[in-house]
């Protein structure tokens, strides 16, 4: 890097910093946590993609389709379910959530079972998201040590106080417009590394091939058994339940949809983003097959990294020779021209200070919500100075995460992940039970949460790993958010016939009530047909790549 790019990347932050000051007035939870519900659904869809497309993402999506061992289009499949789920989210959890007028979703489950219920998904909701956030950040900072010579911790200060800082400042607002701006740099960056990757492979020379096993979309498997993956059925099934659970019931998703203007609005940002994630990921996909293609046919290229991985991940080297994540950065320095270098630089940055904000802002809102609020401590006139405390709290809580627990190798990566999709089901399960059952109890609600979490931990292939314990059966992660729903629902009717559920105001609940019309609205349509053209172009892909 030269001083071009580190010029963009310091106009970059500072610019942050101004964003924050620009959206600071905020009068009351709905402004600072809700954005005032004034928020658009074109701000809001780009904000949504951009904490789900993450850094990691920009990074490992690519790698593992173009240069991971056992890697390839396989990779499509998780977006398969996101059409089908955003259309249940839109018809049948979030209009609830919306009309009850609450800033923490996990109010709502108060309302319907007790307040022990709200503060368990509460509770796991803020260690998983603050500890997953923290490695993420770690992550990215060490692999742009591990290619700029950058001290990591400098790096990772650097990302973690400048998103702090606007968050701080300007709130929900601030954290959707800063999202919304982010998305636009990382597709811009998407683009040009697609761009510049092709035409450094067309000059090689030859044809432009890509590996053969690389290809290979549709697996037709179960996901049951030891090496069964990616396979359409659970990636189909297991999928909607994941996605209907992050977008609907995690607080740093749904919380976008509860500062939407309207409902209409919903439905849009709902449908802007079961429509534009495909291709997005496409781009990621097709980038990381021509990029891959550049490392199999340039001993430079592979050397490169060959060699950055030897310094800065013996183990990784030791294992493969090669560690797959740094294909990307190693390809923006040794391929780009100066200018770009800084703007795909920001890209990275700007995907992980996407996750964080979006983190930070939602984990401030349910502590100020479900605990300070809940006990007295915060009242309208002190509401806004405690939730800025509560961003800096929160902020320097994922520090922590990050220096503490993201050095620990890949296996805190994994235990993140397999925990997330223990807990998906049960969350889920949970608010449509709220919604749909009045024969649920408190009781029965928190022993199906409690019962098929500890299952899913069994069975989880990561837990077996970390305790040595093996049932003899291997089963694909993403089945867990599907086994913890139906897990969650049958427990929690068995207990309710023992401890019967106590009348609730049906007036504070607002349950939903559909017609055929809500079920066969354009919406549905799109979405609906939109998720068959994405399985037939998966099946006939590999032939059009060939």
């Amino acid at each position: 890097m030269n001083f071009l790019d580190y010029t963009i990347i310091i106009i970059y932050l500072i610019g942050f910093i101004f964003l924050g000051f620009f959206f600071k007035k905020n009068e009351s939870s709905k402004d600072y946590f809700l954005g005032g519900n004034s928020l658009g659904w074109f701000p809001l869809s780009l904000s949504t993609m951009a904490t789900q497309l993450s850094a990691i993402s920009f990074i490992s999506a690519p790698a593992f389709v173009g240069l991971k061992l056992g890697g390839g289009l396989k990779w499509l499949t998780f977006e398969m379910a996101v059409p089908i789920a955003m259309l249940f989210i839109m018809l049948v959890v979030i209009p609830p959530l919306f009309r009850s007028g609450i800033v923490s979703i996990y109010e709502y489950a108060e309302r319907r079972f007790d307040y022990s219920t709200r503060m368990i998904l509460s509770i796991v909701f803020q260690i998983n998201r603050a500890l997953s956030t923290g490695v993420m950040v770690y992550t990215i900072a060490f692999i742009l040590q591990a290619v700029l010579n950058l001290d990591f911790g400098i790096t990772i200060l650097i990302i973690s106080i400048i998103t702090i800082i606007y968050s701080w400042q300007g709130g929900m607002k601030a954290v959707v417009w800063g999202d919304a701006i982010q998305m636009i740099i990382l597709f811009i960056g998407l683009i040009v590394c697609l761009i510049y990757g092709w035409s450094n492979l067309s000059e090689i020379g030859g044809n432009i091939s890509f590996a053969a096993e690389r290809l290979q979309v549709i697996d037709w498997n179960w996901g049951l058994g030891e090496g069964e993956e990616y396979g359409l059925f659970p990636m189909i099934i297991g999928g909607f339940f994941l996605y209907a659970s992050y977008y609907g019931c995690d607080q740093t998703q749904a919380q976008r949809l509860l500062s939407a203007r309207d409902e209409g609005t919903i439905r849009k940002l709902l449908l802007a983003n079961g429509l534009l994630r495909f291709p997005v990921v496409l781009i990621y996909c097709i980038m990381g097959l021509v990029i891959g293609a550049l490392v199999a046919k340039s001993p430079e290229f592979l050397n490169a990294i060959k060699s950055v991985t030897q310094e800065h991940f013996p183990v990784e080297f030791a294992k493969s020779g090669v560690k797959a994540d740094l294909m990307m950065p190693v390809f923006i320095l040794n391929y780009l021209p100066h200018g770009m270098i800084g703007l795909l630089m920001i890209g990275i940055m700007s995907a992980a200070m996407s996750s964080l904000s979006s983190t930070i802002n939602s984990l401030s809102a349910v502590s100020v919500e479900d605990i300070l609020k809940r006990q007295g401590i915060v009242n309208d006139e002190n509401y806004i100075q405690y939730s800025k405390y509560m961003v800096v709290f929160w902020g320097i809580i994922c520090i922590g995460a990050a220096f503490l627990f993201g050095g620990s190798n890949s296996p805190v990566i994994e235990i993140i992940n397999a925990i997330g999709s223990v807990f998906y089901g049960p969350v889920l399960a949970t608010f449509v039970l709220a919604i749909f059952s009045k024969k649920i109890s408190a009781t029965g609600m928190k022993i199906g949460i409690i019962f098929s979490v500890l299952v899913n931990l069994l069975f989880s292939k990561t837990m077996q790993n970390i305790f040595g314990f093996d049932p003899g059966i291997s089963v694909f992660w993403i089945w867990l958010n599907f086994t913890g729903f139906f897990m969650a629902v049958a427990v929690a009717y068995l207990v309710s016939f023992i401890t019967p559920a106590i009348e609730k105001d049906e007036a504070i609940l607002d349950r939903p009530t559909f017609s055929v019309a809500d079920f066969f609205c354009k919406e549905s349509y799109m979405l609906v047909g939109f998720f068959i053209f994405i399985i037939v172009l998966c099946v006939f892909l590999p032939g059009l790549l060939l």
